[in-house]
């Protein structure tokens, strides 16, 4: 059993930087985690971004920093896809750079802050000139800090032609003294070790496991009824959005392959920024296979609420709460967090094996219908398994449950978060 080991830090004021720190995406929830430990330890966190959801009184706003910003949206278009830039796209990355770093400058004053959690801006190079900014920042300031990696460049293809490659290799991410690294995955720690020569620390996606979440309470008691599920029908959830590499033609597949009507495949988010074509293929896949599919992305937020129409919004977690089988056949994800959520509401799963689950998570023990890119006959028959045999799935999900306790809860992260400050801070 992994042993957390507490060290003892003095309370520091941390700031949090990233493009957006706002909604359900993985950096904001993660980050929100971090603060949550942090505060466990009396350290105060303050939020920097170009789009918030935090409090005013902690946080300081430049919308230059969100990637979706006109100018940086401007700037995207002239560097990816081309392998030369000209001087005017130099001037104006030069100007937005310079604009942010006076930002950040203004930011570490206004909190006075002792150092600062870099959120996956100096990973992915969605804001070239923001990652510019804070690389120029720490070169001149020497703030100490720790630049948390949740997705790198090389592992998006739609990176891989650019007129920047001098910026990435410079920032993306920088190779800097003060700097601690943290990543959420062995993959991506010898990655970093072999293309930049930078150590980092694995540090996983969590959950607060040592609090187990409340029953459902009245406000959720009907999201079956109002999604169009009967009291009959079994919810077979897709936690996604609609995107090809969530892998929902598996779902789908599974479901046809079940071959009962009750069984309803349910997706709780839309198809985003990556286009409409998947989404109207997933629509037809369905139809061919005579699958009851309901995307349910506009009665699911962020929060609960009622909508102009005076319907309930839920919440992605009153899904889970009555959820009977979550499916997750991703073809890649950077850790998964959708597998600690359906752990945590103790709902069994299907698991595509990507190659972070076999390596990082597979080997822990965790009990998963597993599938092979493929949906089998033995998955299908070990999907009627777990949702026919209620014991054989309360084993299933209690077993999985102290498993995430051990290796995913809020004691592991705390571990982790006092090493990394004990070492950026140099105690």
């Amino acid at each position: 059993m992994e042993q957390v080991i507490r060290v003892r830090t003095m309370a520091e004021k941390v700031g949090f930087v990233s493009t957006r720190f706002a909604g359900n995406d993985g950096v904001s929830l993660e980050s929100a985690k971090w603060a949550e430990v942090f505060w466990s330890s009396e350290h105060i966190s303050y939020w920097y971004g170009g789009k918030l959801d935090r409090h005013p009184d902690v946080s300081h706003c430049v919308p230059e920093a969100f990637f979706d910003h006109p100018e940086n949206v401007w700037i995207n278009r002239h560097i990816w896809g081309r392998r030369i830039r000209s001087a005017r796209v130099n001037a104006r990355i030069r100007k937005l750079t310079d604009y942010l770093k006076i930002s950040l400058d203004e930011f570490c004053r206004k909190f006075s802050l002792s150092f600062l959690v870099v959120e996956n801006a100096l990973t992915i190079p969605m804001h070239v000139p923001f990652g510019l900014a804070i690389t120029e920042y720490l070169h001149e300031t020497a703030m100490p800090s720790i630049v948390h990696h949740h997705d790198f460049y090389w592992e998006r293809d739609r990176f891989s032609v650019n007129a920047v490659s001098d910026y990435l290799d410079m920032a993306f991410p920088p190779r800097l003294e003060d700097v601690q690294h943290a990543v959420i995955n062995e993959s991506a720690r010898e990655q970093l070790s072999w293309r930049k020569g930078v150590p980092a620390t694995l540090v996983p996606n969590v959950l607060n496991f040592e609090q187990p979440p409340s029953p459902p309470d009245s406000y959720c008691a009907d999201v079956r009824e109002q999604i169009g599920l009967g009291e009959e029908d079994i919810m077979i959830l897709q936690p996604t959005r609609v995107i090809p590499r969530k892998g929902i033609e598996h779902s789908i597949d599974l479901v046809e392959e079940l071959g009962d009507p009750r069984y309803k495949l349910v997706i709780s988010h839309e198809a985003g920024d990556e286009g409409m074509e998947y989404a109207d293929t997933v629509h037809e896949l369905a139809a061919k296979a005579n699958v009851d599919l309901r995307i349910v992305s506009t009665r699911i937020g962020e929060f609960r609420h009622l909508n102009s129409k005076g319907q309930k919004v839920y919440t992605l977690w009153d899904l889970y709460q009555h959820a009977d089988l979550v499916t997750y056949p991703s073809l890649y994800e950077g850790f998964g967090n959708a597998f600690l959520e359906a752990i945590y509401y103790r709902v069994p799963m299907v698991v595509n094996r990507y190659s972070i689950f076999t390596r990082d998570i597979e080997p822990k023990g965790f009990q998963v219908v597993v599938m092979d890119g493929i949906i089998t006959q033995k998955v299908v028959e070990e999907v009627r398994r777990v949702l026919e045999n209620r014991t054989f799935r309360d084993k299933m999900v209690d077993h999985n449950y102290a498993l995430a306790e051990r290796f995913y809860s809020y004691s592991v992260l705390h571990n982790k978060l006092d090493t990394l400050i004990s070492n950026v801070k140099g105690i």
